[in-house]
């Protein structure tokens, strides 16, 4: 597995993990599936787990901590776990305490990276908030923080931040505006771009079609057109039937193997200003496969130039909410 970044003395792998399922978020996950996929994407090389106290309610995160309890001590100095504070509350007491109950959770001190997660603009100008983040760092209770981000008036103003880690975003086929409005200031700020949603939920897969039927439990059931959370967390912001009809088109413009979903995640990693990807996996098979992605060549100029006009021609008048 390569590897793009070198944080804190550890070096993060081009693919991570996206652990949201493993909260039972898409559908119940059980605890052996859950160690399974965990497991297959060690073994293939995977070392940076993203996570969120609010997955499951602290399941997610334990369920890391039980599967690093099984590693040997120089396999656990590999890790790098990543957590999010959800915005229930804008307040250094409710960053602290979030950071505690992470903490616990993940049965470590201090937690590698954690990061404000989805926070309005409003909420992340109040005062106090990232002083509290810079002091859990100074009290060695974290080794950096970030964010994560729905748009990039908000990425930019995360980048304004002193000792700002990362940043995370929705960056895939169907999202490709970041690239343009704040990449170069990425870059040259040293800020680790982590793209989640690379797959716009499945989409990006191609193994969906219109008689698709996600459970009552999945996100991808419940808020396809964001009545739970932001809209362009489920599918990229799409519109589920346009975006089936996108994939089929898209099909088109890819070769046919390794597989659409493989050959997407190639082409976040052919942006050298991404640090990783996180995707998710429901099972041994999609953990492996996704990070097989980092062993296959840069796709050609002139793929990356058909998918750009894909994108600007047929994708983004169709992409829903702020961004």
């Amino acid at each position: 597995m390569n590897c793009r970044k070198n944080l804190f003395g550890t070096e993060i792998t081009e693919i991570g993990l996206g652990c949201w399922q493993l909260g039972d978020a898409w559908g119940e996950v059980n605890d052996t599936d859950a160690q399974a996929i965990l497991r297959a994407s060690f073994d293939a090389g995977v070392r940076f787990f993203d996570t969120a106290a609010a997955y499951g309610g602290g399941k997610s995160e334990r369920r890391i901590a039980d599967f690093k309890a099984s590693l040997t001590e120089a396999e656990r100095r590999e890790l790098f776990i990543a957590t999010k504070i959800t915005r229930a509350e804008a307040s250094a007491a409710h960053i602290r305490a979030s950071a505690d109950q992470s903490s616990a959770n993940l049965q470590m001190q201090p937690v590698d990276l954690l990061q404000l997660h989805c926070w309005s603009m409003e909420m992340m100008q109040q005062p106090g908030i990232w002083d509290a983040l810079r002091q859990l760092k100074t009290d060695g209770r974290i080794r950096g923080f970030g964010a994560s981000v729905e748009s990039m008036e908000e990425a930019r103003y995360c980048m304004a931040q002193e000792g700002l880690t990362t940043l995370q975003i929705i960056f895939n086929i169907y999202r490709q505006h970041p690239r343009d409005e704040i990449f170069a200031e990425a870059r040259e700020k040293g800020v680790g771009l982590i793209v989640r949603v690379p797959l716009a939920s499945g989409l990006l897969s191609g193994k969906f079609g219109h008689d698709t039927v996600f459970g009552e439990q999945d996100h991808r059931n419940f808020n396809r057109d964001g009545q739970r959370f932001h809209v362009g967390e489920t599918f990229g912001g799409l519109p589920f039937e346009k975006g089936i009809a996108l994939t089929d088109k898209l099909k088109r413009l890819l070769p046919s193997e390794p597989g659409m979903a493989q050959l997407a995640l190639r082409w976040i990693l052919d942006h050298p200003e991404v640090m990783t990807i996180i995707p998710g996996a429901t099972s041994v098979a999609q953990a492996e496969s996704n990070a097989a992605a980092s062993e296959l060549p840069p796709l050609p100029d002139s793929t990356h130039a058909q998918l750009a006009e894909f994108y600007a021609a047929e994708v983004s008048p169709h992409v829903r909410g702020q961004y």
